[in-house]
């Protein structure tokens, strides 16, 4: 299995460790300190070594900030996890804050007083972040004091865990569908263009994409631990451990790589800024450490987007194409698991655990499996109002009959990542769950189906999902859709689908499609593809060209679970078109005791 179904964070230990925590601070003369849920490279999904904000806390999410003062301590988290986190934490030691309602700096300014130190660990939060805090605290009186070592990991001590050391390995051209030399090219280009002469990449998943290599240092994730610096001319040097390279992928790379040790970056950025040079960070990803390296050496660093993203975003033909590939591979794989779970839901004698394991089984029979994407979500009942609820031994229902099941998951593929959610009955649904499944597909089919200028926004789309939800007064805490990469993170910036993004959505950006409804105690629907932005094209009749959407996932939504009274006709076209797709695409591939499962799933509705 490529996931773990044992809890591995310890609640119990917080309140020694938050206490020795304090004293450490006490010694240091602080006030406070961060503890945020990061790495080096901000990354999303952490190595056990990283996981600090779980050590100290409890709390297994992938996003949060805990902030451990004298006065008392808090921990902030999204509405993805507002559910999750009491229950997981100390809530006697920790008061669970949800953010952006809540904001770390005003909790700080009202638990301690003008004077006050903070301490932080530069490596683990961004240029922005520190920078955004020290001005709001400065402003109260309250200081924000870089530690050159984190006591953390002091008090973790040998237990902490050994730091990744996975090997890297090519990804072939035909997937990549560029050269490591033509993206090279582009970003130089853009540092010419901007009058820079280099570039520091600490993103994982930007210099794999880079330099065509992938590596196994994040759980699900396929990307190494390691950093970059691009030049405006001449060539890029990567910092990695060298145990992490193999002598065919060292002689691949140093055909148009340079290859140093990790530890030789800081003497690099040191020499860059003593000479004067203007060194790009993109503030957003970029740690603090590494602006403060260049400032202490005489060089303010100079403020850009990391290059890679955009293009990374915007897939080439042959990515485009792996994907559709992926996701038809998928689908079988996620037919082959719907009908097995409608043959046994009812039994008693699944569970969250066995479904996960079950989903997993059906991708890895596909041959092509590399892992999963994520931690599969299993959720039975209640347990589906947790948005990322996560199954576990110790804490596992049984699929409950006159229920509901959410089971989001997805693969990584050498050709495309995915990442599917279904809510099925199970047993007889009631009409409540029926009408708020409905509502939560019309949103879907809202986002699904949307026409757009150039120029459009991810905000601008993240409404359509909403208004069916609005005009019935409800709505979900999380965005309606990230990006998708191309065998590498199954959370992909900067495209996304949310009220906060401003980013412009491109032809060949791949985001998920995942508007939801949770009711507390009870149970949760989410509806989730993956959808393919499309080249601008005339509408007949029309005066402006337009983009749209290409849904690359290929299975159907739950029949029992959808009222055709509740649909608009216009509604009910593209779900019986969606459908009749999937049945002609993935029929040919599943096997001949699923077919009959297959056709009554997609049958017309209406």
């Amino acid at each position: 299995m490529y996931q773990s179904f044992d809890e591995a964070s310890a609640p119990a230990a917080s309140s020694d460790r938050v206490q020795a925590l304090l004293r450490e601070l006490k010694s240091r003369r602080l006030k406070g300190f961060l503890v945020p849920h990061s790495d080096q490279h901000q990354n999303e999904f952490l190595p056990p070594a990283d996981e600090r904000l779980a050590w100290l806390t409890g709390f297994a999410g992938s996003a949060g900030i805990a902030i451990v003062t004298d006065k008392g301590s808090a921990l902030f988290v999204d509405g993805r996890y507002i559910l999750q986190a009491p229950e997981q934490v100390d809530t006697s030691l920790f008061e669970v804050l949800q953010v952006p309602q809540a904001k770390p700096s005003s909790w700080i300014k009202e638990t301690l007083v003008r004077g006050n130190a903070v301490g932080y660990d530069p490596a683990l939060h961004t240029i922005k972040e520190i920078d955004r805090l020290t001005k709001t605290l400065g402003a109260a009186g309250i200081r924000l004091n870089p530690v050159a070592d984190n006591p953390i990991d002091k008090l973790w001590g040998s237990d902490r865990p050994k730091p990744p050391s996975a090997p890297i390995y090519l990804q072939p051209l035909e997937f990549a569908g560029r050269s490591p030399a033509e993206k090279i090219a582009q970003v130089q280009k853009t540092l010419a263009e901007d009058e820079q002469d280099a570039v520091l990449l600490t993103a994982p998943d930007s210099i794999c994409w880079l330099f065509n290599f992938r590596g196994g240092d994040i759980k699900h994730t396929p990307v190494a631990l390691t950093f970059a610096i691009v030049p405006a001319s001449g060539r890029p040097t990567l910092f990695i451990d060298p145990g992490k390279v193999g002598d065919n992928v060292h002689g691949a790379l140093s055909g148009f790589i340079d290859i140093a040790e990790s530890e030789a970056l800081e003497e690099k950025l040191k020499a860059l800024a003593e000479g004067g040079a203007k060194v790009r960070l993109d503030p957003d990803q970029v740690s603090m450490r590494f602006a403060r390296i260049l400032e202490e050496n005489g060089t303010k660093f100079v403020a850009g987007d990391d290059p890679c993203t955009l293009p990374k975003a915007i897939k080439t033909r042959a990515e485009i194409e792996g994907a559709r590939a992926a996701h038809l591979r998928d689908g079988v794989a996620m037919a082959r698991f719907l009908a097995w779970l409608d043959e046994v839901s009812e039994s008693g004698r699944e569970d969250e655990v066995s479904a996960a394991m079950k989903v997993e089984d059906f991708r890895r029979q596909s041959g092509q499996l590399k892992d999963i994407s994520f931690d599969t979500i299993a959720a039975s009942g209640p347990h589906g109002a947790l948005v990322h609820y996560r199954p576990l031994n110790a804490t596992k229902r049984v699929l409950d009959k006159n229920s509901l099941f959410l089971i989001d998951s997805g693969g990584q593929y050498v050709d495309g990542t995915t990442d599917i959610t279904r809510t099925v009955a199970v047993g007889k649904p009631t009409a409540e769950m029926k009408r708020h499944y409905g509502l939560v597909l019309k949103a879907y089919i809202a986002v699904a189906s949307a026409r757009f200028p150039k120029g459009t926004r991810g905000q601008d789309i993240d409404p359509y999902a909403r208004r069916p939800l609005w005009e019935a007064g409800l709505d979900f805490d999380h965005g309606t859709g990230h990006g998708v990469g191309s065998y590498l993170s199954v959370h992909e910036g900067p495209q996304r689908l949310s009220r906060l993004s401003t980013e412009e959505l491109k032809p060949g950006m791949i985001l998920s499609n995942e508007p939801g409804y949770y009711r507390k105690g009870k149970y949760g629907i989410r509806l989730e593809n993956l959808i393919l932005v499309t080249p601008l094209e005339k509408i007949e009749g029309g005066e402006r060209e337009m983009m749209g959407f290409e849904t690359l996932t290929l299975v159907p939504f739950d029949r029992r679970l959808i009222d055709p009274k509740q649909f608009e006709p216009s509604e009910l076209a593209w779900l019986n078109d969606y459908h009749a797709r999937v049945r002609r695409e993935i029929e040919p591939l599943v096997l001949s005791d699923d077919r009959p499962w297959l056709r009554h799933a997609t049958a017309k509705i209406g």
